[in-house]
């Protein structure tokens, strides 16, 4: 009896120790599993803010919602802007309206001296044929040089009216331009493709230049900020295709690919918030990561890295 029980105590002993031989076993090879480097997911954030001043006539932007670049989503009171712009319009038609028509001004002198031209011509057959008078000719060449310096002179003076006509009216376009660029800055547009995390104004509210309106964030392609110690250098480039994995909750882990795209040349100490391989560190190195976001990395999330 004493000799079954000593045989099953040592048969509890064997399968002991067996089992402890194969969690230490599963717990070396989980080490090796171990992530190079671990960090939290953010994004690229644009704080966008009002261009124009007055009242905020329509706003439709809310927290969560998914914007595309260049939308417009809301809208700046323009009603002045917009009026000076008018008084301005018509202020260059009137402009316009004195600038002289130079072919019909000159149309009377240009006549006048055809008219001197063919009498000339009448004056010097009739010279040849000994019938006429030369002081007749003298007198006809001597008005031809008169009208001609005088459609020069008129051609002088009306293109000088029409050159500062034609300055003042670009002056005035420069103006126009102005307003016109003031009242595309009174629309409130997203500049990035994204998602609104943050709402700051108010259908209603008074914007003035530089308000802050909304905060929108490329939740498109996320960035992983992570840290590394001065070994793990050596063993990453920026371009290099990397492994990365998140908490998927009850369902494991999730992996993604990413790309290096920033490696911090200034070395740091170590984030409260952050652990590397090497805990024992206190300088290290931040590293951004792109990675493309299927719509489950959240900003915040954390993330391991491996390298290879």
């Amino acid at each position: 009896m004493k000799a079954n029980i000593k045989q099953k105590l040592f048969k509890t002993k064997v399968l002991f120790v067996g089992l402890s031989i194969v969690l230490l076993a599963t717990s070396c090879g989980k080490s090796k599993d171990d992530a190079d480097a671990s960090g939290t997911f953010e994004a690229t954030e644009v704080i966008v803010s009002a261009q124009g001043s007055g009242q905020i006539l329509s706003f439709n932007v809310e927290e969560g919602q998914t914007l595309t670049a260049n939308q417009q989503v809301g809208s700046i009171d323009s009603t002045q802007v917009y009026l000076r712009l008018k008084q301005l319009q018509a202020s260059g038609k009137a402009i316009q309206s004195r600038r002289p028509d130079i072919k019909k001004q000159i149309a009377a002198i240009e006549q006048q001296i055809t008219t001197a031209k063919t009498e000339r011509k009448r004056a010097e057959n009739l010279v040849k044929a000994n019938a006429g008078n030369q002081k007749v000719l003298d007198d006809v060449n001597a008005q031809i040089a008169v009208l001609e310096k005088q459609l020069d002179a008129q051609k002088t003076i009306l293109e000088s009216s029409n050159q500062g006509i034609t300055d003042e009216s670009e002056g005035l376009n420069y103006q126009v331009k102005q307003l016109q660029d003031q009242l595309e800055k009174c629309k409130i547009t997203s500049p990035i493709d994204g998602t609104v995390l943050l709402k700051y104004a108010e259908m209603g509210e008074v914007a003035a230049p530089g308000k802050a309106l909304f905060k929108i964030a490329d939740t498109n392609n996320m960035i992983l900020r992570a840290y590394i110690t001065a070994d793990q250098l050596t063993q990453i480039k920026v371009g290099q295709t990397v492994k990365i994995k998140t908490d998927s909750g009850k369902d494991g882990s999730k992996e993604y690919s990413g790309t290096i795209a920033w490696i911090s040349s200034k070395a740091e100490f170590t984030p409260k918030t952050i652990q590397t391989r090497d805990e024992r560190a206190n300088l290290v190195y931040a590293v951004k990561i792109n990675v493309k976001n299927d719509g489950l990395i959240k900003i915040g999330m954390y993330g391991d890295v491996r390298f290879n």
